[in-house]
């Protein structure tokens, strides 16, 4: 299964971003291959407005089954539920972190989204 975590960086290393949509890059991890690839997202660091459905887009195209971010607002909470992306918040230092939470089923998924828009 692929998981799309929020990343402020290319590595495992990297800072864990608490935002979804205008997160700049997003760790595709695979846990089948215990593989990573990196996606770019700087496009909507500044968009002024559409920022979480168009990452919403860019997840769902890399295959994902699973979003871990710090917070998802209403717009990008709908795309992915939508497309069948399940959604988990939690607060990490780094990717690595948010990584291991997730593969020892210490997330608990989200229901609804838990900001505002523009957050």
């Amino acid at each position: 299964m692929k998981i799309a975590f929020s990343s402020s960086g290319d590595s495992l290393e990297s800072p864990f971003d608490s935002r979804f949509g205008r997160c700049r890059k997003f760790i595709i991890y695979d846990d089948a291959a215990d593989s990573f690839e990196v996606v770019d997202n700087s496009q909507n660091l500044n968009a002024a407005q559409g920022a979480g459905i168009q990452s919403a887009q860019n997840v769902v195209k890399a295959g994902v089954a699973a979003v871990v971010s710090g917070h998802c607002g209403p717009k990008a909470f709908r795309a992915l539920s939508a497309a069948g992306v399940k959604v988990y918040n939690c607060e990490f230092r780094t990717v690595k972190e948010a990584v291991q939470a997730f593969k020892s089923g210490g997330l608990k998924e989200a229901d609804s989204a838990d900001v505002e828009g523009h957050w």
